[in-house]
């Protein structure tokens, strides 16, 4: 496992010295983030380093992986593809589905008080916020290019995403019409 100091070769002493400057202002916070996976894919490998690295620090940083069935997954990538263009058959069923699955893994999953800051990663979880009380900061880091959604899935998913504090993007050409704040942090 990586620690913060194995990466002062690559960064600089101004870069690591300022990461423990801004860590000491969140020493002991409690944060969470939810995917869709542990192995496979981009933000399992991002999670991989960054939530240790997080611990590393001195924050109190989960990870925890979004519980599914294969249709559950199915219909996810094709939600995936579809923020990015691609067509799709949204139906009601469909959308049960999505919702359904989300409910039950919210039953299952306390987000209660015992963070801090939730950080949803890509659309598998997007609705749950939807199914918690929400009692401290929602972050939704969209790992996906949003320049040109198809537009049904769009509108849809832009009902969970303005319950959200800050949506996350790697690139501003990414954000397409975002309808709350929004940052731009570039790929791990």
């Amino acid at each position: 496992m990586k620690h913060l100091e194995d990466y002062r070769e690559i960064v600089g002493d101004n870069v690591i010295t300022e990461i423990y400057r801004k860590a000491r202002k969140l020493y002991g916070r409690h944060i969470v983030h939810i995917n869709s996976t542990f192995m496979g894919g981009g933000v399992a490998e991002m999670l991989l380093s960054i939530a240790p690295l997080m611990n590393y620090i001195g924050l109190n940083a989960d990870w925890v992986t979004f519980h599914g069935n294969q249709d559950f997954f199915t219909l996810t990538k094709k939600i995936h593809n579809a923020l990015q263009g691609d067509r799709i058959h949204w139906t009601k069923n469909k959308v049960n589905l999505y919702l359904n699955t989300n409910r039950n893994f919210s039953i299952y999953t306390h987000l209660g008080e015992n963070y801090d800051l939730v950080i949803i990663h890509d659309p598998q979880p997007l609705p749950l916020i939807r199914f918690y009380k929400k009692v401290q900061p929602w972050v939704w880091r969209c790992h996906v290019d949003l320049s040109h959604p198809n537009e049904t899935v769009w509108n849809f998913l832009k009902n969970f995403i303005l319950r959200y504090d800050l949506v996350i993007v790697s690139n501003e050409k990414y954000k397409n019409d975002i309808p709350i704040k929004y940052k731009i942090i570039h790929p791990a």
